[in-house]
């Protein structure tokens, strides 16, 4: 029998490919799992269907809102988890960097797609001297200021191709964004600009950077997880809880990454 999911998720042009992504990947788990159980060989179409849910959050409304400060934790989750709480969605797709420590009663992670790499890239306009970097996290600039001491800072809000379109027309020098959004986008180059990616031990990424979790009522978790990545979510779990421990968040400079036995905080 079809049984029919509804995918709650952003509206932005990346997060609705992460939930591509993330639904292609579903699909397949679902596939396997249902062949596994009954042995014949099932096309995606005879398993489930998936619809999308796309909402604006708070944190795409109102780009006034400084991401910096504590109260604005779950800017982009919010709206989401109440759909998620009122029946209307069976899982949410989210960036796991977004997602807050806490989440509400009722509410779990259910797991992670595999991890795309965490790293850091500075876009900045081809010959210049780097003198303005553009970023409103604490946690990039703190890091940033190893290697740029005498740097000035610049607000950033807007997606991806709204801040390369930023720094190619000289609001800033340069700025730093997440490789996995550029490679999910397919973008590797830009007119004007450089792309120079950091190490991870260079620039230490935000606690979940490059995974893709899903959400989901406490009580769906059992269906959902051993359909994801259980590395991811061992790497990722951990993460959150040196956050948690740091008593860090999006007010915080705090940053962890954790691959394999390896621990690289900041």
């Amino acid at each position: 029998m079809l049984k029919r999911y509804v995918v709650a998720t952003r509206k932005s042009e990346l997060a609705l490919k992460q939930t591509e992504l993330a639904v292609s990947y579903l699909i397949s788990q679902l596939v396997v799992k249902q062949q596994a159980i009954r042995d014949p060989v099932l096309s995606s179409n005879e398993i489930s269907r998936f619809e999308t849910l796309p909402l604006t959050t708070k944190g795409d409304r109102d780009q006034s809102i400084e991401l910096g400060r504590s109260e604005h934790k779950g800017l982009f989750v919010k709206e989401l988890e109440l759909a998620l709480l009122r029946g209307d969605a069976d899982i949410a797709v989210h960036s796991a960097k977004d997602i807050p420590i806490v989440l509400p009663d009722g509410l779990s992670i259910a797991g992670y797609l595999p991890r795309e790499e965490a790293n850091e890239v500075l876009v900045f306009r081809k010959g210049a001297d780097i003198k303005t970097i553009a970023t409103d996290s604490l946690r990039r600039r703190a890091q940033l200021l190893k290697i740029f001491p005498n740097v000035e800072w610049r607000s950033m809000r807007g997606n991806i191709k709204t801040r390369l379109m930023k720094i190619a027309s000289g609001y800033a020098d340069a700025t730093l964004l997440a490789s996995a959004g550029l490679k999910r986008l397919g973008i590797d180059s830009w007119p004007q600009l450089a792309f120079k990616k950091y190490s991870l031990t260079e620039i230490v990424p935000a606690v979940g950077q490059g995974a893709i979790a899903i959400q989901c009522r406490t009580d769906d978790v059992p269906f959902w997880r051993p359909l994801l990545d259980f590395s991811t979510f061992l790497a990722v779990e951990k993460e959150r809880q040196l956050l948690a421990e740091s008593n860090g968040g999006c007010g915080s400079a705090f940053a962890a990454h954790v691959r394999g036995e390896e621990v690289i905080v900041f």
